[in-house]
């Protein structure tokens, strides 16, 4: 290990003794400065230093094809200044050696934890493999930059997508990157997606039933074909559920005597419950029973939960006169027929099953009865102090008639 003066020619010309795999010089002229010749001809700069913690360190600066031994020296000393500031530039580069790329953290982090938990995973899969793993999947999660989010979250829109469709690639990345966030990933100092807006989505839709229409609808419910869809859209219409909470339902889940129907798994993963009213035992009476099946509303032929009752729903609604009738548009109806009601926002959020209360705003229409109402109340409040007084109607002048004389 000779501590020699360094000279470049002394770089270019030093070869590694016979029978050894390499050998080191020390710069007397640069301290802690090392190049390495190995025996195969390869020479390599390297600085020697003693971290925070009192423990030897080596770290490699660069090939010494790639710098010259000034440029080395210049290198070395610009280390030596860091460590001296309290920095250790060899654990940094450590710590960036094990930060995964996008694709890793995906297949081995991400992928396995909502699997777990979250029923449309799918989604997520079907969503990363299509547009988000094909620009970033090669890119370390430190490499990915802002402008690359907003290169992604824009070039959808660009190529046509609907604001909306656009938007789930933001949500979906920004929640990619609070998890590696929140399980303190290495290397990861932000979050690229923060501070990136979604587009206004104004593309939402609102309909509802009224009453008549669900009078009518019911008639049409009838006269189908499928005799259990008399069932299944009142359940709806009755209780808010999903569609597919209600197709499969089981009657070990309903209590009757507590007047309550639990959701084993809803949208989010857990247990929910489902209050059940007068109407809707009344409606539970009224089902068919078949031997040894659990189900509420089974397919009387398979004696098993509907696949899918679209065909039967839509020869229905056409028939009603309501063809842009949708059956989650019944969950809708369901929040708008409380809150017309006067039932508060929070038992709405609670039967509905939202965690957020900024879901059941969405469904909390108001009819324009209602509104009126609400208008009028200030009315009755201040009473006729600020309506202008109008004059009385003055009846029309008669005019006579010409003589037709």
């Amino acid at each position: 290990m000779p501590i020699i003066n360094l000279t470049a020619n002394l770089v270019r010309t030093a070869v590694c003794p016979d029978g050894k795999g390499k050998v080191d010089f020390f710069d007397s002229g640069c301290k802690g400065l090392q190049l390495e010749v190995r025996a195969g001809g390869g020479k390599t700069w390297y600085l020697r230093y003693t971290n925070l913690r009192g423990r030897q360190r080596q770290l490699r600066i660069a090939g010494a094809l790639d710098l010259s031994l000034e440029q080395a020296r210049k290198q070395a000393d610009r280390l030596r200044g860091r460590i001296a500031l309290g920095e250790d530039p060899g654990k940094e580069r450590a710590v960036l050696r094990t930060v995964p790329t996008f694709a890793d953290f995906i297949a081995n982090r991400y992928l396995p934890f909502v699997k777990g938990y979250k029923r449309a995973w799918c989604t997520d899969e079907s969503l990363l493999r299509n547009h988000l793993l094909p620009r970033l999947g090669g890119l370390h999660l430190d490499e990915i930059t802002k402008d690359d989010i907003v290169a992604i979250h824009h070039g959808r829109r660009a190529a046509g997508a609907a604001p909306g469709s656009a938007n789930r690639l933001l949500v979906l990345l920004r929640y990619v990157f609070n998890l590696a966030s929140k399980w303190e990933v290495a290397g990861l100092a932000k979050n690229p997606t923060s501070g990136v807006p979604l587009f206004e989505e104004n593309n939402g839709r609102e309909r509802y039933l009224s009453r008549e229409e669900a009078r009518v609808l019911y008639a049409a419910l009838l006269q189908s074909d499928n005799e259990m869809l008399r069932y299944i859209v009142p359940m709806l219409i009755l209780t808010g559920a999903r569609k597919r909470e209600v197709l499969d339902a089981r009657w070990e889940d309903i209590d009757v005597a507590r007047r309550l129907w639990r959701i084993p798994v809803c949208k989010t993963g857990k247990a929910r419950h489902v209050p059940l009213s007068d109407g809707v035992l009344r409606l539970l009476e009224s089902f068919p029973r078949f031997d040894n099946c659990p189900f509420l509303i089974p397919n009387p032929k398979t004696r098993l939960p509907y696949v899918s009752v679209y065909y039967a729903w839509d020869t229905a609604r056409k028939a009603a006169g309501m063809p842009e009738l949708r059956m989650h548009d019944l969950r809708h109806s369901f929040a708008s027929f409380l809150v017309n009601a006067g039932r508060s926002l929070y038992e709405v959020q609670k039967i509905l099953g939202h965690t957020q209360m900024r879901t059941t705003q969405r469904y909390a229409h108001l009819s324009q009865e209602t509104l009126l109402d609400a208008a009028d109340t200030a009315v009755q409040a201040v009473g006729v102090a600020f309506a202008p007084t109008l004059p009385s109607p003055t009846p029309p002048a008669c005019v006579p008639l010409p003589d037709p004389r």
